[in-house]
């Protein structure tokens, strides 16, 4: 099997996504980066966002030497309301003014006991996982609506639908989004808006290369076998951005390599 790093060097261009706009919330690096990567090969136009302007450029780059076309705009979706909402504006302006896809990937993951959570990271998980995907649906999909066409996905987990002793706010704050995209679904959904979330498993990115062990024990008795790759991720996303999805509204989809739902010893 492909690396994750080789599965995306090797996209074939397709048109699949001709003509549309797309924003990936977190995508200078790790699963955002290949949600962005991939979009593009299939012809979206898309905006790369993060907090360094450095990093977002650097796949700007690549997408556009790929031969797609994407557009940097820095934006800290932890920040306040007003800054997540200049941040829908300057990302539809560089999108030539709509958005026709929104993906909500930007989290954070405080892996610790309840108790040894700081004030600041609590706050910090609530701003960027549940208000920041919010406010960009509450700025972007009524326009969506009103043009009568248009695809959110939230990013969520596996770990909101199973016990683990840590991470409880961000646990937490992943069924909040599974909760957010069944009530997005029943409020955008007759005007033309699909609306779903993707639950990433076990996933090996650049942020928990220190884990790689770890994340080997925990996904060897899956049924996949070993963690996922981001550009899963991408794949499943760019199926329920795509027409082929267009009946699918309100679903979770596990790409998590059965870790929820199975074990082999």
């Amino acid at each position: 099997m492909k690396s994750n790093s080789e599965e995306l060097q090797s996209l074939s261009p397709d048109t699949r996504l001709a003509g549309r706009t797309a924003v990936v919330t977190g995508s200078t690096s790790g699963i955002g980066e290949a949600i962005a990567r991939v979009l593009a090969a299939s012809g979206a136009e898309v905006v790369v966002s993060g907090r360094d302007a450095g990093r977002a450029q650097t796949v700007v780059d690549t997408i556009i030497a790929a031969g797609g076309r994407a557009h940097a705009v820095v934006g800290d979706l932890g920040g306040s309301y007003a800054d997540i909402r200049s941040f829908a504006t300057e990302a539809t302006t560089a999108l030539g003014g709509h958005v026709d896809i929104l993906v909500n990937n930007a989290g954070i993951y405080p892996a610790t006991a309840t108790a040894a959570l700081t004030d600041a990271d609590l706050d910090a998980v609530l701003a960027t996982n549940i208000r920041a995907p919010h406010v960009l649906v509450a700025e972007l999909a009524p326009a969506m609506a009103e043009r009568g066409s248009g695809s959110i996905v939230n990013v969520g987990s596996w770990m909101s639908r199973v016990g683990v002793p840590f991470g409880a706010i961000y646990t937490a704050s992943k069924a909040a989004v599974e909760q957010m995209t069944r009530t997005w679904s029943a409020e955008f959904g007759p005007s033309g808006v699909n609306v779903n979330t993707v639950a990433p498993g076990a996933t090996s990115t650049p942020g928990n290369a220190d884990s790689a062990a770890v994340l080997e024990v925990m996904t060897a008795s899956t049924a996949a076998g070993r963690p996922v790759r981001p550009v899963d991720i991408a794949f499943a996303v760019r199926y329920l951005v795509s027409d082929d999805a267009a009946f699918v509204h309100g679903t979770v989809l596990d790409v998590d390599g059965g870790i929820v739902k199975t074990r082999l010893g």
